[in-house]
């Protein structure tokens, strides 16, 4: 039995599906953007960030997804934080997501899947859960909503903001 534990415990590591949770500290990561920026979230450090990964480009729910959030904006523009959706898709392809989408906020390229696997969103076929997670300025994880709707995303997205007390300008 002990054997049989063990080798379940070292399956969830080899396969990097050790979860993270709300209190961590979030795992650094550095991302090229659809705006044409490299991000890197230690930079960001004293500004709430929302990370909102996303199976896949012009699939119909992310479409819908990215649209919704993008139509939020007017709501929580109000709230110091900044912004992102990320995939696994290459930088090209979030460009011209973000490009037909009028997105008016950065879209990240995860194409080598390490931040998604930090995260613990990396599904199967290689394409992220659609998770959002919150970051305080300090750094630390203060929400993980693993229930996005896209219809809703944005909702979602200013409820969030508020029940997470987000400083507004």
């Amino acid at each position: 039995m002990k054997w049989l534990i063990a080798l379940l415990l070292s399956s969830v590591v080899a396969f990097g599906q050790a979860s993270i949770k709300e209190g961590d500290a979030a795992p650094n990561w550095t991302l090229e953007g659809s705006d044409g920026n490299s991000y890197q979230l230690s930079d960001l450090r004293g500004t709430h960030v929302v990370l909102a990964f996303f199976p896949k480009a012009f699939t119909g729910g992310c479409t819908i997804e990215c649209k919704s959030i993008r139509d939020s904006k007017r709501q929580v523009r109000r709230f110091e934080f900044q912004l992102f959706m990320a995939s696994t898709d290459d930088i090209e392809t979030a460009v011209a997501f973000a490009e037909q989408n009028n997105a008016n906020f950065p879209i990240l390229a995860d194409a080598s899947q390490t931040v998604s696997d930090a995260y613990g969103v990396l599904g199967s076929g290689g394409m992220a859960k659609r998770w959002t997670f919150y970051i305080d300025a300090e750094g630390i994880i203060s929400k993980i909503d693993k229930n996005v709707n896209p219809r809703t995303a944005g909702r979602q997205l200013l409820e969030n903001l508020i029940a997470l007390e987000v400083p507004v300008n």
